[in-house]
């Protein structure tokens, strides 16, 4: 009896439901995927609000190289701003950041499973 053919995991194509999730995750992954990003993380974590020259205070960057990371930390929803006259307040999305744990939490899980090993060698 022949096994099935192998069929790539990219071959088969996601739910739309799925394929939006993993988007939208794979998002969130390269937002946190810097270091300049999760310094400015770990800044904000340790307080309510923080304004833009706060933050660049605590780099060694440009304030307009400090406000492209927070516009990448805004756009994938894990920080949220405020406008405060001229300046504009920034503060971490703590109940997105739980979110995203969980979905890394997940899927280490599944990709940890039990599973036979792939790499053993194979039986004629």
């Amino acid at each position: 009896m022949n096994a099935p053919p192998f069929v790539p995991i990219s071959a088969i194509p996601a739910p739309a439901d799925d394929a939006d999730d993993k988007a939208q995750l794979a998002a969130r992954l390269r937002a946190i995927g810097h270091p300049v990003r999760l310094t400015v993380l770990e800044t904000l974590s340790g307080q309510d609000r923080c304004v833009c020259g706060d933050i660049v205070r605590a780099l060694p960057l440009a304030q307009s190289t400090v406000s492209q990371h927070l516009k990448v930390l805004l756009d994938a929803g894990l920080i949220r701003s405020r406008t405060e006259g001229q300046r504009s307040g920034y503060c971490l999305d703590r109940e997105a950041l739980s979110a995203l744990k969980i979905e890394i939490d997940s899927l280490f899980a599944a990709l940890l499973a039990p599973a036979s090993d792939c790499c053993a060698p194979q039986d004629d």
